[in-house]
Formats: structure tokens, C-alpha cells, sequence
């Protein structure tokens, strides 16, 4: 068998790495945090905001996804139409 090594090449980020971030800071600011003030707090309290704040991304991240199908649907829907 014969391999090439890998080149260097930038990572690939998750396409929805971006928005799960902006909805955990969004989380965090809807109770009064930031990433910042994270730092300052008892470890066990930032567990908890954080397990929140991923659920509530998720939850957010899952609405997204429907809705896109959803047009993706009524727009399949609509070029059946115009055959």
C-alpha cells in the first residue's frame, strides 16, 4: 500500500458551529452572563448554565432544520406545479 502524508490545510469548521455559538452567548445573555463572567463563577454553576445553554441551542438548532426542510418542501411542492 502505498500513502501520501496529509498535507497541512486549514480545518473545516461545522457549518453550524457558528449559529450553536451565537445561541449559548444568546442563552448566556438571556440570564444575565457572558462568557467572561463565566470565568468568575463556582465551577458547578457554570456546568449548569453551559448544560442549559447547549440544550437550548440544540432545541434552537433543531427549529432551524425543521423550518429549512419545511420551505424545502413547499418550494418542491411548488416546482411540481410549474411542470
Amino acid at each position: 500500500m502505498n500513502t501520501k502524508p496529509v498535507e497541512q490545510t486549514e480545518p473545516i469548521e461545522d457549518p453550524n458551529a457558528m449559529l450553536e455559538k451565537a445561541l449559548i452567548e444568546e442563552y448566556l445573555q438571556e440570564k444575565g452572563y457572558t462568557h467572561e463572567d463565566l470565568k468568575k463563577l463556582p465551577a458547578k454553576l457554570v456546568e449548569k448554565l453551559m448544560k442549559e445553554a447547549s440544550q437550548y441551542a440544540s432545541l434552537k438548532m433543531e427549529e432551524v432544520k425543521a423550518r429549512a426542510h419545511f420551505v424545502k418542501e413547499l418550494h418542491d411542492d411548488a416546482s411540481s406545479l410549474e411542470k
